[in-house]
């Protein structure tokens, strides 16, 4: 059986990547995910996802979602879609990538959960944040983020930490697998996890405020198959428990759970 040539690697790793992030709803922007395109070329990816998941994190209720996909990578380093949204990366190699990018937090609709009654909606926020990656050439990679703007005092900060591991499995076929924790500060937490006063009046709930910490710890697998040079699908799980003041709050119902998705995509 032929070895895959380093441009079919390379929209493996495009598709496999794109088609994996949303896995879990919350973890949508826990990295800049740039695979796939040549040094001084342009790539994109389309296609759909279907995702399972939490209502929120910490809930005890699921959602299932059909998503469009779309990302695109110029040369000249912008990028923007929807698992990246839009940034530009100053690096020209391929290894390391830094740079800074928009975002958007969707906040959190207090209709998604009879939970959530009495507490009210926090508003989708545009966050501003940097990234820095590394990667290998045998298929380690780590990532990092910082970004700012969420809850609806729009202060929250989320900083994501991960590192991983891909390989080809066959000529078609390619796995991932890796891990990774989110670090929030006092007011993303508060806007999340906490209940005010007010929220504690209209919700029953016993005031609670949180503070900074980890928010969350996850492991993640993604499996993808192309079936040529352009179109692959991709199967990835991701499994994510609460910690410390996330994990104790009252509206966390529960601690831990798993969220899925399964996607095509089309390089192009």
């Amino acid at each position: 059986m032929p070895h895959p040539t380093p441009a079919f690697t390379r929209l493996a790793l495009a598709a496999a990547a794109l088609l994996a992030a949303p896995a879990a709803f919350g973890q949508a922007f826990d990295a800049v995910r740039l695979y796939g395109a040549a040094p001084g070329s342009d790539l994109g990816v389309v296609g759909a996802a279907i995702v399972a998941g939490p209502e929120y994190k910490g809930s005890d209720q699921r959602r299932t979602l059909l998503l469009p996909l779309l990302d695109y990578q110029w040369a000249q380093g912008w990028f923007a879609g929807v698992t990246n949204g839009v940034g530009f990366n100053f690096s020209a190699s391929p290894q390391f990538q830094y740079g800074l990018r928009l975002t958007i937090d969707l906040g959190r609709k207090e209709s998604r959960s009879s939970a959530l009654r009495g507490m009210g909606d926090i508003d989708a926020k545009a966050d501003f944040g940097a990234f820095f990656n590394y990667a290998t050439a045998e298929g380690v990679f780590a990532t990092s983020s910082l970004r700012y703007g969420a809850g609806n005092g729009g202060k929250g900060v989320v900083v994501d930490l991960g590192t991983g591991y891909s390989t080809a499995l066959a000529p078609q076929w390619r796995l991932g697998a890796g891990v990774a924790l989110s670090v929030v500060n006092a007011d993303y937490m508060q806007a999340f996890f906490g209940v005010t006063a007010a929220q504690a009046a209209a919700s029953g709930y016993a005031r609670y405020t949180p503070g900074a910490g980890v928010r969350d710890v996850r492991a993640n697998a993604a499996l993808s198959y192309l079936f040529d040079r352009r179109l692959s699908t991709t199967l990835a799980v991701s499994a994510s428990s609460l910690q410390g003041d996330a994990r104790t709050s009252p509206l966390t119902r529960q601690t831990s759970n798993f969220s899925g998705v399964l996607g095509l995509g089309y390089t192009f």
